[in-house]
């Protein structure tokens, strides 16, 4: 344990599942394992429907926030990661979150903040581009971008994106651009101009046109790959902008987590879907922080507020047309 003097309590949002609320309060400080790091809490972000993510019976409250950015305070004495170590991670659910100012992260989920941004800043990323990279690269299979190359073999490919203001959206956007594809991205009007500053080729403004009648003008313009973030209508049209034997992949599920039912017209010959669920990865993570070092790719914040206006917070995250991250700062 680190010789910092630590409070006997501090302050956590708790949620209470049955009755879906929220609040403010003061627990006691959580004690990690041999295997585990306490971490004190800079920065964390509220995800869309993390409330209702499934989660076993027994455990009505929890503390919400799987992202966390902040300063390692003790660590066990096998990991790479020591005390004094600024780190980000996207933590393990249905694990206590990290909304509150001491929290836990365990070394497969850590990273080191990327040099060049701030732990807030930082707070914005793990969960979002570890979804897209797992999108594009495991579920996808496309080839990775490393800092200074882009894969040869992806540059016939297209991607497809909805919901490309979104905080995964911006991620896929970016990291698909540094792999060499072209990309062409869904939002709403208002949004254009910030999903093309990320490295979209095209951007459909949903309002106007979606992806079945852009499609459907020129047929060349069908794609590779469709990432869905939206899911509904969204999904449904998704389906349509792929070549034979495309894929669309979905972080949208339906809310009895089934797998997505093909549309029974306008689909091209071989074209498969699914559902996945992003999985913690801080190999993944690293592999963004340097790409954030080189400039290839950056943070998307909404907006930041203090951990004292958690509830306006909330609100703007269950209000939609989020562009990137809503992030709470606990620390200055």
């Amino acid at each position: 344990m680190s010789t910092v003097t630590l409070p006997k309590s501090m302050k956590a949002i708790v949620h209470n599942f049955k009755s879906q609320t929220l609040r403010l309060t003061s627990v006691d400080l959580p004690t990690p394992s041999p295997t585990e790091h306490l971490l004190r809490v800079h920065a964390f972000t509220f995800s869309a429907g993390e409330l209702f993510w499934v989660r076993p019976e027994e455990l009505n409250e929890s503390v919400p926030g799987v992202d966390v950015a902040g300063e390692i305070l003790s660590s066990p004495p096998e990991s790479r990661f020591r005390p004094g170590d600024h780190v980000y991670a996207r933590t393990q659910f249905p694990r206590l979150g990290a909304a509150r100012e001491y929290t836990i992260v365990r070394e497969h989920e850590l990273a080191l903040i990327p040099s060049n941004i701030t732990a807030v800043e930082a707070a914005s990323i793990p969960m979002s581009a570890e979804t897209a990279w797992q999108a594009l690269f495991v579920q996808g299979g496309l080839s990775a971008p490393e800092v200074g190359s882009t894969p040869e073999e992806n540059a016939s490919k297209r991607v497809l994106v909805t919901g490309a203001s979104g905080g995964v959206g911006t991620w896929v956007v970016q990291l698909a651009k540094a792999a060499g594809l072209y990309v062409v991205g869904t939002c709403g009007p208002a949004n254009k101009e910030f999903v093309l500053s990320f490295g979209a080729d095209e951007v459909l403004d949903y309002s106007t046109i979606g992806p079945k009648g852009w499609v459907a003008a020129d047929e060349t313009r069908k794609v590779d790959l469709a990432i869905d973030c939206v899911g509904g209508d969204s999904l449904e049209e998704a389906w349509t902008a792929l070549k034979d034997g495309g894929l669309v992949l979905s972080i949208a599920p339906k809310p009895d987590y089934s797998q997505p039912t093909k549309p029974s017209e306008g689909v091209g010959k071989d074209v498969q879907g699914r559902f996945f669920i992003m999985v913690e990865n801080g190999t993944q993570l690293e592999k963004c922080t340097r790409l954030v070092e080189a400039g290839t790719c950056r943070p998307a914040l909404d907006s930041v507020w203090k951990l004292d206006d958690w509830e306006k917070a909330m609100e703007k995250v269950n209000g939609g047309h989020v562009r990137g991250k809503v992030v709470l700062q606990i620390k200055e």
